[in-house]
C-alpha cells in the first residue's frame, strides 16, 4: 500500500479499523524486523499514511508498542492460567515448565518485555504509561493468583515468579538474538555459542530453582 490511497478515517468505526490496521502493522513488523528496528514512518507506510497522519492516531511509536505490550500481557496470561489449571502435577519442575514454555512461544512478547522500561515508557504521556501498567499489573495478579492457589505460595512470592519469569525472558530473549553484524561472532566460536539458544529449557530451569527455594523457605516456616 502506498500513502497515495491513505483516506482519513471519520467515523467512529471507520477510526477504529484504522487503530486496529496500524496495531496489527506495527505488530507484523515487529515480529519480523524486531521492536527497537521499526519506526513510526516504517509503521506508516505500510498502512499507506503519511508519518504526520499517524500522529492524529497516536502519540508516539512507544505507545503503539506499548499498547501492544498491554495486549501481550492479556494473551499470555490466560495461556498461562489454563495451563497451570490443566496440569495436575504443581511441583516446583511443572510450574517453570508451564511459565517458560508459555514466554518461550511468544518472541514478540518477550522482546516486547525487553523494550517496555528501557524505551516504550518514554516519550508517552503519563495516561499512556498509566493504562499499561493497570493492565499489565491486572494480567500479573491474574497469574499469581492462580499459582497461590495452585503451587502453596505466598502472595508475594507468586509475584516474584511472575516477575522474575518476565524480566528474565525480556533478558535472555534479547541475548538469544543479537545483531546480524554479531551473530556469526557467536557462531563462529564454541564458546559463545551458548548465547544463541532456545530461551524456554534456562529460563524453566531459573524459575524451577526460584520456586524451590520458596518451598524451603515455606516448610521451614511452619
Amino acid at each position: 500500500m502506498t500513502t497515495s490511497t491513505f483516506q482519513r478515517a471519520r467515523s467512529h468505526e471507520a477510526k477504529q479499523l484504522r487503530l486496529n490496521e496500524i496495531l496489527e502493522a506495527a505488530r507484523a513488523l515487529g515480529t519480523e524486523h524486531g521492536v527497537g528496528n521499526v519506526s513510526l514512518t516504517d509503521i506508516a507506510e505500510a498502512v499507506g499514511m503519511h508519518k504526520s497522519a499517524m500522529l492524529r492516531y497516536f502519540e508516539t511509536r512507544e505507545q503503539i508498542f506499548l499498547i501492544l505490550t498491554a495486549s501481550a500481557w492479556q494473551a499470555w496470561a490466560e495461556d498461562v492460567t489454563k495451563r497451570v489449571k490443566r496440569s495436575g502435577d504443581m511441583s516446583p519442575k511443572s510450574v517453570a515448565s508451564a511459565l517458560a514454555k508459555s514466554l518461550g512461544n511468544r518472541p514478540f512478547f518477550c522482546d516486547l518485555l525487553a523494550h517496555a522500561a528501557l524505551s516504550l515508557e518514554r516519550h508517552v504521556s503519563l495516561d499512556a504509561v498509566r493504562t499499561f501498567k493497570f493492565a499489565a499489573l491486572d494480567s500479573a495478579y491474574a497469574i499469581a493468583t492462580q499459582l497461590q492457589e495452585c503451587a502453596s505460595l505466598t502472595q508475594r512470592q507468586a509475584i516474584d515468579t511472575v516477575t522474575t519469569a518476565t524480566s528474565m525472558a525480556g533478558a535472555l530473549w534479547q541475548m538469544a538474538t543479537p545483531a546480524p553484524e554479531v551473530l556469526p561472532l557467536y557462531q563462529s566460536d564454541p564458546r559463545l555459542s551458548h548465547v544463541v539458544a532456545d530461551i524456554t529449557p534456562r529460563l524453566a530451569s531459573i524459575l524451577e530453582n526460584l520456586l524451590l527455594g520458596f518451598g524451603v523457605t515455606n516448610r521451614a516456616s511452619r
